[in-house]
């Protein structure tokens, strides 16, 4: 397989085209942004962890019946994935109140919910990815009916094997981000899971092991996503 030329650049990974019209290569970085772009900087190594992570964890999914994009691991920043049409929602799931959920809701941070939430926020970086139920989705075009069942109960699947898995090796998933895409007909899971897009807390202290270190100026970001590494198992 040949790496060709780079079809899209976003702001932690870099997507190219192969000589297989059905295979994509991506490339994860180093680079750190939050609040929609405003705050910007490295956590080095940060690519390494975020591409092996998200391979092992899709691998696992894949074993519980949850389909995804990927192929092949092809280095330590490069995978190969499916070509996938991208459902242009980011869907997120939360098991405890935190960052944005307890503020709007005026919830204390680290209060667990009686069941697990479900939203939707529409991909679109100039309108600051907003906020939208099932209902717009489908009224907007983003998603079938169908599409979006599909998502939701995949969605909580990925919540079910992970919560279960996380805590096995000292960590509480408190929430992550997710996207789906169109493959062939079949939605599958798509993107990315990593301390980029979860919140993972230590079980018994609550120390913080994910991008939000970096978000608040915690400090200690590399060693939060190394720590989260060597917790799963991966180096």
């Amino acid at each position: 397989m040949k790496k060709l030329e780079m079809l899209y650049e976003g702001k932690a990974k870099k997507v190219f085209k192969t000589d297989n019209e059905d295979i994509y290569i991506v490339d994860y970085k180093d680079d750190a942004t939050a609040f929609n772009g405003l705050k910007k900087g490295t956590i080095v190594g940060k690519g390494v962890v975020n591409n092996k992570m998200t391979n092992h964890i899709f691998q696992i999914l894949e074993k519980e019946g949850v389909p995804t994009h990927f192929i092949e691991e092809l280095s330590d920043r490069e995978t190969a994935v499916k070509k996938v049409e991208i459902v242009p929602l980011e869907v997120i799931v939360r098991n405890v109140a935190a960052g944005s959920f307890s503020k709007k809701l005026g919830i204390e941070e680290g209060t667990k919910l009686l069941e697990p939430t479900l939203e939707f926020s529409y991909k679109n970086d100039d309108l600051g990815d907003p906020m939208i139920n099932d209902y717009y989705a489908i009224a907007i075009g983003a998603a079938t009916r169908e599409e979006i069942e599909r998502i939701t109960e995949l969605v909580f699947k990925v919540n079910e094997v992970l919560c279960k898995y996380f805590a096995e090796c000292g960590i509480e998933l408190i929430d992550f981000k997710v996207e789906f895409g169109r493959c062939k007909g079949e939605i599958i899971l798509a993107d990315e899971i990593s301390p980029d897009t979860c919140r993972l807390w230590d079980i018994e202290t609550h120390d913080k092991l994910d991008k939000d270190r970096f978000r608040r100026d915690l400090g200690n970001v590399e060693d939060a996503y190394q720590e989260v590494f060597k917790r799963l198992g991966i180096m």
